[in-house]
């Protein structure tokens, strides 16, 4: 019997839909994304063969500005059975936006996103996990029932905070009737480490990765999971000019995600944050 067939504690997997060219360490003027090449794609069909082959349904926050310029691709997202969520629009930091372009923001995606669809899209997730208190307010207001972008205890350059939180919580009410979906972190001798993909995920060996994982499956926590398209494409194209800490960040073990990933899909028992919020709030 293998350890998946003994997991018992709900863990979620998820998407974070937008291209390479998107991402904050590269630095890349908006205005200048229409001039790149487009591989979100061809990234996307790979995920979800990946998906379909280890039987896993997952979210995908998704961006508006992918939604209109690649609509079969959210179509076949959905068309396959996972949940779509919001990434916002623009991938611009939450934090950084005023209350009223952060609306726009945030209603924009999900009119697209419910439009391609026809299915209400509830979920959250900031660019960055640039979240913060004054726009759960906004969320709520907008028809969102939850947000996933807060990595309770840990600090980052980027990463936004929730006051009020509980350390090790995963899923909180933070409004009557909304929801925080924390993002996974392993309790390691009293320190909470980020442990939910991304950069981490690519940097430690997987056998230690996923140790990790059932640590935190065996307290009874639900783990959430995120990761990028741009993640398993090792033949992107890459930037000059960026710091060494933002080359490190970004292309480290590109070639060797894909089939990373692959195992930790097949090593786990999987369903989407919405499941796992509503299998929390019964």
């Amino acid at each position: 019997m293998s350890w998946k067939d003994t997991q018992t504690t709900p863990a979620a997997m998820s998407i974070d839909i937008e291209d390479w060219f998107q991402v904050q360490n590269l630095g890349i003027d908006p205005n200048l994304w229409e001039s790149n090449e487009r591989r979100v794609e061809q990234n996307v069909d790979r995920m979800l063969e990946l998906l379909s082959e280890n039987d896993v349904t997952c979210t995908c926050f998704c961006l508006g500005w992918i939604a209109e310029r690649h609509p079969e691709t959210i179509k076949k997202i959905a068309a396959a059975g996972h949940e779509i969520a919001s990434h916002g629009y623009n991938h611009e930091l939450a934090y950084d936006l005023s209350h009223d372009q952060f609306r726009k923001d945030i209603s924009d995606a999900k009119k697209i996103l419910e439009d391609l669809t026809g299915k209400q899209v509830i979920g959250y997730r900031a660019p960055c996990f640039s979240i913060t208190d004054w726009t759960i307010d906004i969320l709520q207001e907008e028809g969102y029932t939850y947000d996933s972008s807060s990595f309770a205890t840990i600090a980052h350059d980027r990463y936004g905070s929730l006051s009020g939180l509980q350390s090790g919580v995963v899923v909180q009410e933070i409004r009557e009737g909304f929801y925080e979906v924390c993002v996974s972190c392993l309790d390691f001798m009293g320190k909470q480490l980020p442990w939910a993909g991304g950069g981490y995920f690519r940097l430690l060996p997987y056998p230690i990765f996923r140790a990790g994982v059932r640590r935190i499956l065996k307290k009874n926590q639900p783990y959430v999971f995120y990761i990028h398209p741009w993640e398993i494409d090792g033949g992107q194209p890459r930037v000059k000019g960026i710091s060494k800490q933002h080359t490190f960040r970004h292309y480290l073990n590109l070639k060797k995600c894909d089939k990373r990933w692959s195992r930790l899909l097949g090593d786990f028992k999987w369903m989407t944050v919405a499941d796992l919020l509503a299998n929390n709030i019964d």
